[in-house]
């Protein structure tokens, strides 16, 4: 840390004063406390007070005392932040997203308290008070400027809101991003109150409707971390043959919808989940005949990145930038071709209904597993152990012009089928999904009854070991039970259980390992 140049990422005089170490900002943490920490996707997130904190909790826990703090974040944060706090045993209660292994067994073993909810949501209900008090703002900066104005870094998520809702905030201000991040955020004016709301003046993906800063009283900053560390920067598994026949599906579709006349040339602005097979499907789009597309998302990856810097995608917009490691050079190399193609805004505003429904999004993301009749679980694992979060999902799928869900049709070398009777969790209701894709096939839900949506996606997207298996299951409930929406309800979650008991959804196979 020796070799940060406080005065080039923090020119105000008076901040450089409250300049401090991650220990000494940690100590303002007390037990009880809830924080809004920075962070979304592995992007932005703080990097050295997170530890602190949690070696104040450990000698506290050691002295036989309480310590627990309440953490209310963007979106995931990394293993540095969410696992380092995990560990510890000190995160009491947790909002609204979260992807780290630690954190995942915390909530799952019922020693963290997880309300998994709607990024659109979130902003808006802690500021109306729906999470009472924040005591402490912990977010992440690339710079401050002369007027103490904070330059955010590779995400911004919640953090406009943190600013303003916390009673005090500390900084990390990290020299590890680049200081030419200035200027790619947009950062617009409060939306206001009901009834008085004002509309959203975004009309084009690329529009910029406010400032490139984040502001906050001054007086609240009581302390400056000096940081020099990189964001999670996961690497993503390259496309398998699964992920590109996916993606050929999706983009022979789009292709079609472009020669009926449904679709511009150029398509609808597009948002992709986080995610292995979505990001194959960006990256598909390269050898797709579309030119000049756009990308309206709430966190960029590689395979959008590699879109703008082609020239095959015009600009695009979100609320974070996580790339790989190879991206992530790719992107720094590149800022300044950059700097005026990506915008980089609070997600209140990435995933506002009202927003997404003008801009006509064309949405994919990935799902856990879909019924017969086309309902989505995109966030527990046998109905009862979150995995992440339902996240952005549900903003963009309720509110897009087309939703795709994607996924294998197995997992768990194939103990697991993606297509299932009945769902074991509820995220995305047969009302908002249009189309379900897997390497098996496409179904277009499109304008269907729930016993069209059955044979379609029994036909096109259940792997053959599972289709005998389905189609069974419909013929007897369709006899059993009323037609519109045939189950059997002492078999419907059959399945689940059967792979509980036995580590296989199939009949009579062996016991596996899970």
């Amino acid at each position: 840390m020796g070799s940060i140049n406080h005065e080039e990422r923090v020119q105000h005089e008076g901040l450089r004063e409250k300049i401090m170490s991650a220990e000494q900002a940690a100590s303002f943490v007390q037990n009880g406390m809830t924080l809004g920490v920075a962070g979304f996707t592995g992007a932005g997130y703080p990097k050295f007070v997170p530890t602190a904190i949690a070696s104040r909790a450990k000698d506290a826990h050691a002295r036989g005392e309480k310590f627990g703090i309440g953490m209310l974040t963007g979106a995931s944060t990394a293993h540095d932040c969410d696992g380092v706090l995990a560990e510890a045993n000190c995160v009491n209660f947790r909002a609204p997203f979260q992807s780290d292994p630690a954190m995942r067994n915390h909530i799952n073993a019922g020693n963290t308290h997880y309300v998994d909810m709607h990024l659109s949501h979130f902003e808006q209900q802690v500021r109306f008070g729906f999470y009472g008090d924040m005591d402490i703002a912990l977010i992440e900066a690339t710079g401050i400027t002369p007027e103490g104005k904070i330059i955010p870094s590779m995400g911004i998520g919640t953090n406009n809101q943190w600013l303003k809702t916390a009673k005090k905030v500390i900084i990390e201000v990290n020299s590890r991003q680049s200081i030419m991040l200035e200027g790619m955020h947009d950062i617009p004016a409060d939306l206001g109150e009901p009834p008085f709301r004002q509309p959203i003046p975004i009309v084009k993906p690329d529009d910029r409707i406010g400032t490139p800063y984040l502001e906050c009283d001054l007086d609240k900053i009581i302390g400056i971390v000096m940081t020099d560390a990189p964001d999670r920067n996961s690497k993503f598994a390259d496309p398998d043959d699964n992920s590109k026949t996916i993606a050929s599906q999706i983009i022979e579709f789009l292709d079609h919808e472009v020669k009926k006349g449904r679709l511009p040339k150029n398509l609808l602005p597009l948002q992709s989940g986080v995610g292995n097979v979505a990001n194959a499907v960006l990256m598909g789009l390269q050898d797709s005949p579309f030119d000049d597309l756009m990308g309206y998302t709430e966190v960029l990856q590689d395979g959008m990145l590699d879109l703008v810097l082609s020239g095959k995608m015009k600009s695009a917009s979100a609320t974070a930038l996580s790339f790989s490691p190879d991206a992530l050079q790719r992107f720094n190399d590149n800022i300044e071709f950059l700097s005026d193609k990506l915008v980089l805004r609070p997600q209140e505003f990435t995933n506002h209904p009202e927003v997404i429904r003008r801009l006509g999004i064309i949405a994919m993301n990935a799902m856990i597993e879909a019924d017969i009749y086309g309902n989505v679980n995109s966030t527990h694992i046998m109905g009862t152990k979150m995995m992440n979060g339902i996240g952005g999902s549900g903003d963009f799928t309720r509110n897009s012009h087309f939703s795709f869900f994607v996924s294998p049709s197995t997992a768990k070398g194939g103990a697991i089928s993606t297509i299932v009777p009945m769902v074991s969790h509820h995220d995305h209701s047969e009302h908002d999904v249009m189309f379900l894709v897997t390497e098996q096939g496409f179904a277009d839900l499109r304008g269907k009854s729930p016993r069209q949506r059955a044979k379609l996606i029994i036909d096109n997207c259940a792997h053959p070991d599972y289709r005998p298996m389905l189609q069974d299951y419909y013929d007897r409930a369709a006899k059993a039970s009323g037609l519109q929406t045939p189950h059997l309800l002492n078999e419907a979650l059959s399945w689940h259980q059967r792979f509980v008991e036995t580590g296989d959804m199939r009949i009579n196979k062996m016991r596996i390992a899970v």
